[in-house]
């Protein structure tokens, strides 16, 4: 290992590279996912994360999809979505815009129900390596002024 080491810095010193010093560009990359994380509502009605293990991060469909079934058994979370249809969420990606189509109607979402799908589509987005300033588009089964709305996570920034 010292032999390769040593004949790697050899090679590159030959090649008239030289070390730099810490340069301040962009975010870290974001490797490899164990899990995906969820956001449910607190007690209190706030928006929390909550680690989900599914052996790798997965798509922000497959992460909508995790998150129309509900909380599961983890204590004190609940949510504000209700959903008693099969979780088929369809994605979109354009430019600075994440367009969500999920298999509700308006009437089936609390105000907190979108900021859970926006948030869980955005944590997806950004540990994949998407922009932080990405807005998402939430669209419903029956189109409404409000899933015309771009809008961002208020406890991502």
């Amino acid at each position: 290992m010292r032999l390769l080491t040593a004949l790697l810095l050899l090679v590159v010193a030959g090649c008239g590279v030289r070390p730099s010093g810490v340069t301040e560009h962009g975010e870290a990359p974001t490797g490899v996912a164990p899990g995906v994380t969820l956001y449910f509502l607190d007690d209190a009605g706030g928006l929390r994360p909550s680690f989900r293990e599914t052996e790798r991060l997965g798509s922000v469909s497959e992460a909508l999809s995790l998150l129309l079934t509900g909380p599961g058994t983890a204590s004190g979370q609940r949510t504000g979505i209700t959903s008693d249809t099969t979780p088929r969420v369809v994605v979109v990606t354009k430019a600075g815009l994440v367009q969500v189509v999920v298999p509700l109607a308006l009437s089936e979402v609390t105000p907190r129900g979108i900021d859970q799908i926006v948030c869980t589509t955005l944590a997806v987005h950004v540990q994949s390596g998407g922009d932080r300033s990405t807005k998402v588009q939430v669209r419903f089964t029956q189109p409404t002024p409000e899933s015309e709305v771009e809008r961002t996570c208020p406890v991502i920034s």
